[in-house]
């Protein structure tokens, strides 16, 4: 399985649009355009395809835990 296909399932599965998933991933000062993140949406034989690099899934899971469970706070020992 892909970087393109985890990423599709977890825009069907958690029902989040392209300006949701660009808002997570501002989450964690990760900036992105539409038109980038759209490419990632299209099948392999498409001209404009991109694959998706681990990079951007690991910085769209960081801004998914903080846009799902909120900020880390800060723990006092």
């Amino acid at each position: 399985m892909s970087n393109n296909d985890i990423l599709k399932k977890l825009r069907v599965a958690l029902q989040l649009k392209n300006t949701d998933i660009i808002e997570i991933l501002k989450l964690v000062d990760f900036k992105i355009t539409e038109s980038e993140l759209g490419a990632f949406f299209r099948k392999e034989d498409h001209p404009n395809y991109k694959p998706c690099g681990d990079q951007i899934l690991r910085n769209f899971l960081n801004g998914l835990v903080i846009h799902l469970r909120g900020p880390k706070e800060n723990s006092v020992k």
